[in-house]
């Protein structure tokens, strides 16, 4: 599942972007509203975290620039605690609304919340938590892969990853991108996580199957696809 994560503290971006990537998101982040308008236009999410105080332009601005075109599903965060401030935050066209500081569990348990609710308004949109190919099948909420009915027992990062080609398949994605996604990380040349990770995966996913789904492209990187008869 992609979120945009629009918010202008840097800690606290990193800090919810690596929570939201552990717990199986793909996370873009932007740091003020004019990036954060133009990603929430042009990309395809499933869910944005807007931050209320923003340069550029303020999140409720953002939001109502958005829902002129776009239904996205949002959930603001702000520091302010007034009531009225709430109650602007929805009337603007928020899904839900989250007051600073909050525990990270309470993120998760609200997103979650909002997920549901979209993919039973939008069946077989982009908030669908169950993804599959072939007899490949990862349920995002259970945090559970099986192939042709067999549990896989994956690490929090492969499981991650596998979650990143089931949502991007038939793309090739270059070991930059994986790094970028997966560990967080700008991609260094000397590093050889990627591959390892990708090696395991596939001993696990691929391996004790007839069929390969994960493929190297030489010189490119790797794509998720069915190539059987």
């Amino acid at each position: 599942m992609k979120v945009l994560l629009i918010e202008d503290e840097v800690k606290l971006a990193h800090y919810l972007r690596k929570g939201l990537t552990e717990a199986g998101y793909v996370v873009d982040v932007a740091h003020n509203g004019v990036d954060g308008l133009h990603m929430a236009l042009e990309g395809d999410y499933a869910l944005l975290v807007l931050d209320v105080m923003l340069p550029g332009i303020d999140g409720l601005s953002l939001l109502a620039a958005l829902r002129k075109t776009r239904q996205t599903p949002v959930l603001m965060l702000t520091a302010r605690t007034k009531v009225e401030d709430r109650v602007l935050g929805l009337q603007s066209g928020a899904d839900d609304y989250l007051v600073k500081p909050f525990a990270f569990s309470e993120l998760m348990a609200r997103i979650e919340v909002i997920v549901r609710r979209s993919r039973v308004a939008q069946p077989g949109s982009a908030c669908a938590t169950v993804l599959q190919l072939a007899n490949l099948e990862v349920d995002l909420l259970r945090r559970k892969a099986t192939r042709a009915g067999q549990r896989l027992d994956l690490t929090a990062k492969e499981f991650l990853l596998l979650t990143l080609f089931l949502r991007r398949q038939g793309e090739v994605l270059s070991r930059t991108e994986i790094a970028a996604q997966v560990w967080d990380m700008n991609f260094d040349s000397e590093t050889n996580v990627v591959e390892v990770a990708i090696r395991r995966l596939r001993s696990k996913m691929d391996v004790p199957f007839p069929e390969p789904l994960l493929h190297t492209i030489r010189g490119m990187g790797y794509v998720m696809e069915a190539r059987g008869a």
